[in-house]
């Protein structure tokens, strides 16, 4: 089970840390992913990261200003979003999946509830 949390109402310029706590003993062996929807649009992927934590990557849009990173012992996946422009609105998930360099929704196969995330301008 995936819960997230740490969104809220921002200033474009500003920064948010979300936070994905996840339970169950096998964390540490599943790539992390953060994935953001905004209404009427298909989830898009953010971000993800390799189960040991040493390899992250992340989408174009978010390059520079967003960063993923995870705690195994404490069974957490942070994003560190700075510089956070009005665009950048929308609820965010996080995920777990098996494959390595996961990039696409169908790749994961467990989601948290999303947390919102509004940048006003």
């Amino acid at each position: 089970q995936l819960q997230a949390s740490g969104g809220g109402l921002v200033q474009a310029g500003d920064s948010l840390r979300l936070s994905c706590a996840a339970s169950g003993r096998a964390f540490s062996s599943y790539y992390m992913g953060w994935f953001r929807q905004v209404p009427g649009k298909e989830r898009d992927f953010v971000a993800a990261i390799s189960w040991s934590g040493y390899s992250a990557y992340s989408a174009d849009s978010v390059k520079g200003r967003f960063t993923i990173s995870r705690d195994n012992a404490k069974n957490t996946v942070y994003l560190q979003m700075n510089s956070l422009k009005p665009e950048d609105t929308a609820v965010y998930y996080c995920a777990a999946s098996r494959q390595p360099i996961a990039t696409l929704n169908a790749d994961y196969d467990y989601w948290g509830r999303g947390t919102q995330v509004t940048v006003s301008s």
